[in-house]
């Protein structure tokens, strides 16, 4: 890079081929502001500790590794949660989701809900709702060792001397479900990408999330959520609710099988970007 070059305005450049203009200049505002502390990264001058730190970030970016994972951070409903290559990068579609959920419960007369997340990953789920409702008991569930880690991490980091119960496990096995108790709340962001639709994802996605929370496999893209609507239909206590993040592509087929299993109330909502993406259903 040219020593003469704004290493904002820069990256910015070098970046944008990859992201687009916008989401380039985007990631290269949260970097000087998360990494170097300032608002105003088009006039920083880096000192030689931070264009140090700078170069090596910016290779990093070059080579297509997601920021939240250069950073070890990423934000999330106000929250900043540590990420690892173990978890997926919360979205902000995600907290739409997390918005329902706190919504559906002001307007209803439970009180200290039991909520479990089912595949917690970064736990920004879970997290971001205990944060806003301190009444709540929360569970988690995870099948990577890895994941569980930061999860716990974070909860631990993030909620201050509240309690909760992280465990491993997979949905898919029947044999824990009596392991744990029933909830008034159930929420998931499952595996909902068959391997047929992997061209559709950003390169970026690809070569760095983890495939067990992106892909289900044997083509089956209900595959968790059927498990899910089963669970829920023994463990989900009366007058509670189950909340999904879902594929646009898949949406109604979603919606369809919650129906099919008796819930009452299936409503399906749209994210910001006007996609389907968020199923809930009464119990």
């Amino acid at each position: 890079m040219p020593e003469s070059a704004s290493p904002f305005k820069q990256l910015i450049t070098e970046l944008t081929p990859r992201y687009g203009a916008g989401e380039a200049r985007s990631l290269v505002r949260i970097l000087f502001e998360d990494a170097f502390h300032t608002r105003d990264g088009a006039n920083h001058v880096l000192t030689p500790e931070e264009a140090i730190r700078f170069e090596q970030i910016r290779i990093r970016l070059l080579a297509g590794e997601p920021l939240q994972y250069v950073l070890g951070e990423a934000d999330f409903f106000g929250l900043k949660l540590h990420v690892t290559p173990a978890v997926l990068i919360p979205r902000q579609e995600t907290e739409e989701l997390v918005v329902w959920v706190l919504s559906w419960l002001k307007e209803t007369s439970i009180r200290d809900p039991w909520v479990l997340d089912i595949g917690i990953g970064s736990g920004c789920i879970g997290i971001a709702l205990k944060a806003r409702r301190r009444d709540i008991e929360l569970w988690g569930l995870e099948k990577s060792p890895e994941a569980l880690d930061v999860a716990r991490a974070n909860a631990g980091r993030i909620l201050n001397g509240q309690e909760f119960t992280f465990l491993q496990g997979d949905i898919l096995e029947e044999a824990i479900w009596d392991d744990l108790p029933d909830f008034d709340i159930i929420v998931s962001n499952p595996p909902y990408i068959p391997r047929s639709e992997t061209e559709l994802l950003p390169e970026h996605v690809l070569q760095h999330e983890p495939e067990m929370a992106l892909f289900v496999e044997g083509g089956d893209a209900l595959l968790f959520y059927r498990a899910i609507a089963t669970f829920a239909g023994k463990k989900l206590r009366p007058g509670g609710a189950l909340f999904l993040e879902c594929n646009e592509f898949n949406a109604e087929e979603v919606t369809g099988l919650l129906k099919e299993s008796g819930f009452a109330k299936v409503q399906l909502r749209k994210d910001i970007a006007g996609a389907d993406r968020m199923v809930f259903a009464g119990k």
